[in-house]
């Protein structure tokens, strides 16, 4: 199976990153909360498997279609 890229969809800062590779995640599920301008933004799992890799860390700025999360589907 491929692995999924959960991407950035805006400028901002990493904030509290929930989980951590190896969990599993089902869709939907908040995996870390982005920080734009005072505002908290959930970046949600877009399908279900395990977190293969984060690539960022709290605090770290990310772009518009950066990484945040791989995901293998389940």
């Amino acid at each position: 199976m491929l692995t999924h890229h959960v991407v950035a969809e805006l400028v901002a800062n990493v904030g509290v990153i929930s989980l951590a590779v190896g969990d599993t995640v089902a869709a939907d599920d908040t995996v870390m909360l982005l920080e734009s301008m005072k505002m908290e933004i959930p970046v949600l799992a877009e399908v279900a498997g395990v977190i293969t890799a984060i690539p960022v860390t709290q605090g770290d700025a990310v772009y518009e279609g950066d990484v945040l999360v791989d995901i293998q589907p389940a």
